[in-house]
């Protein structure tokens, strides 16, 4: 798992500008801390940061191989969970291998298969191979989108990064955000393709771009299909429960320390579950870490997101499976740290996430670095299984935008722009336009059957926004926030198999007990806790100590007294109301309002963006 970059250029030398891809390459240090190299040739560039997980000494990058008419080379980040296999499928066709890696083998597949590698590839990634004997340049994202990958087209090729910070260290680059990147921003959406950056793109999901002399061509591999699901109850459930395994089996391959995110939700328990008796076999005991406040189970007060505290549900998980566990505490003060602020923030390149949520994660994943390098998550499941509250309120089912904006209308007290200026929400942003916009695009790529019924069909509709926008979003913020404490995070229900399964069984199928996420729940009952088979949907904790909002009120504070820039986003006299009430008054959109504003304070400073309303 790494961050890559690089610089393709038909009209100039890059041989004398490795300084620029240096400062390119070392914006993504945190991303790979093993390791670090730059390649250059006469019209391209490429840089590499490096974690190593499999191969420690042989999967050094860019990797380059010669051929008698030029070279070819690659800055490659993810894992290939299928490697062993398409290494033995290219031995037999003559390839020889150098190293144990699946950067090779990757390498190896491009000289066999071209663009058609693409095939023959199960895993997370995202890579950049330069051909020297075409000067050409290809670009490839997984499938689900799991690994980032942004590019700037230039007037003679193309500026390429995992993040964008890397896009932004070359000189032709002006960190410009417009309307839209604003639009983008405020409106708390991921629309495929879009970066907030003026003038920068996202590589979509299952996608390759080509850059040659003739210009640039996009390819998709893969998309979400409608395919006839003939299966009954029982046997999609044994389906889901065989995809599973033989994706953990393939996830759990690493030349270094593994454990599993424990949250005692369905999701996480599956995964640990599954996971304890592989390692098992190899005479390894599963690690497993959850993280918790001081005093959230003593104090805990239940809201519609969160019936339960999770503690007593993770330690129950343990004790079944019997993982070597550990809770990573935090209390107010770290949470509401401005530093730890500022790394979140500076990990995703944009403020306006997820609050202390993010920041509790960023802190979750420092500390299980300490003890292990790769870390198997349960993300993903709710939306593919159908798991969030709004799948299952008739109310929201049918409303005419994204589902979990309707969850958050439904409910004022919720609103995160609640703080917002309303003459830049409604006037100038039109962000309401907007997400009406996005949504109405979303729809009509829906692929459907013929045939689906209108509850059957909306219901359809609703699985494929969450899989290609929600999801995205959450496996965005997931990547960044575990590189930027160097540690890989793997998805098991990601796998493409298990997305294309599940989303063209029928709704009906997916609710067959009358409850959320039955599939899963029947593929993995047998082996995790009645208590955790029974539990309801919990979103991802949050802190519910009153300190920690002490602390955000006196930051903001400190915004007042220096006039600073980020208040200018926002309603003044709401905001200082806020800043001026007793924290057990403060409502969550209050709350999650002034967690945005502070982001947003950080990212101004941190980028000093040019910003053009128009």
């Amino acid at each position: 798992m790494c961050g890559i970059t690089g610089w393709v250029s038909f009209h100039r030398d890059l041989t004398s500008h490795r300084d620029i891809l240096d400062a390119m390459t070392r914006t993504q240090e945190y991303r790979g801390p093993d390791a670090g190299g730059v390649w250059l040739s006469q019209h391209a560039g490429l840089g590499h940061r490096r974690l190593a997980v499999i191969d420690i000494e042989g999967g050094k990058q860019p990797m380059i191989v010669e051929t008698p008419h030029g070279s070819v080379a690659m800055t490659y980040s993810g894992e290939i969970y299928n490697y062993v296999e398409l290494r033995g499928e290219l031995r037999r066709r003559g390839h020889k291998f150098r190293t144990s890696s699946d950067t090779e083998v990757v390498l190896q597949a491009y000289l066999e298969w071209g663009e058609g590698l693409v095939e023959h590839l199960n895993g997370m990634y995202a890579f950049a191979i330069w051909d020297d004997r075409i000067e050409r340049l290809v670009l490839v994202r997984d499938r689900m989108g799991i690994k980032p990958l942004y590019r700037y087209p230039t007037e003679d090729g193309i500026l390429f990064g995992s993040e964008p910070k890397a896009i932004l260290a070359n000189p032709l680059v002006e960190p410009i955000v417009n309307t839209d990147g604003l639009r983008e921003l405020f409106s708390f959406s991921k629309t495929p393709g879009h970066a907030i950056w003026a003038g920068m793109l996202e590589v979509l999901p299952g996608t390759v771009v080509t850059v040659d002399r003739s210009g640039t061509k996009e390819t998709v591999y893969w998309r979400l299909g409608a395919v006839e699901h003939s299966d009954d109850i029982d046997t999609t459930v044994h389906r889901v429960r065989a995809l599973l395994d033989d994706t953990l089996e393939r996830q759990l391959v690493a030349d270094v320390p593994r454990c599993v995110l424990l949250s005692g939700g369905l999701d996480s328990s599956a995964i640990t579950a599954l996971s304890a008796p592989k390692l098992a076999e190899r005479n390894e005991k599963l690690r497993s870490f959850a993280v918790d406040f001081i005093g959230q189970t003593e104090n805990f007060k239940a809201d519609e997101f969160h019936q339960s505290p999770d503690s007593p549900f993770v330690h129950d998980v343990a004790r079944h499976v019997g993982t070597e566990h550990r809770d990573i505490l935090l209390d107010p003060g770290m949470l509401s740290d401005p530093e730890v602020r500022r790394a979140v923030v500076e990990a995703r390149d944009r403020p306006f996430g997820f609050g202390d949520m993010d920041n509790s994660l960023y802190l979750l994943f420092k500390a299980i670095r300490e003890h292990s390098t790769v870390a198997l998550s349960g993300e993903a499941a709710d939306e593919i299984f159908g798991g969030y509250i709004w799948f299952h309120h008739p109310g929201l089912q049918m409303a005419d935008t994204f589902p979990w904006v309707a969850a958050v209308r439904a409910d004022p007290s919720a609103h995160p722009t609640a703080l917002f200026s309303p003459e830049l929400a409604s006037s100038k942003l039109d962000l309401l336009g907007y997400v009406h916009d996005c949504y109405t695009d979303a729809l009509a790529e829906v692929p459907m059957f013929g045939d689906a019924d209108g509850h059957e069909r909306r219901m359809r509709q609703s699985c494929y926004l969450h899989l290609t926008r929600f999801m995205r979003l959450l496996l965005d913020r997931k990547d960044r926030l575990s590189m930027a404490a160097g540690l890989e995070v793997r998805v098991p229900f990601c796998d493409h198999r298990i997305v294309e399964y599940v989303f063209n069984t029928s709704w009906a199928a997916k609710t067959f007990d009358g409850r959320e996420k039955s599939l899963l729940r029947a593929a993995v009952r047998d082996v995790i806790p009645r208590s955790v088979a029974e539990r309801p949907k919990a979103m991802f904790p949050s802190t519910q100590n009153r300190e920690y909002m002490i602390d955000l009120q006196n930051q903001v504070e400190d915004l007042f007294s220096a006039g600073h820039q980020s208040l200018e986003f926002f309603d003044r006299t709401a905001v200082r109301e806020v800043v001026g009430c007793a924290p057990e008054r403060i409502r969550m959109d209050q709350r999650m309002a002034v967690e945005r504003l502070l982001e947003l304070a950080v990212w101004l400073d941190s980028y000093r963006p040019t910003l053009k309303i128009s």
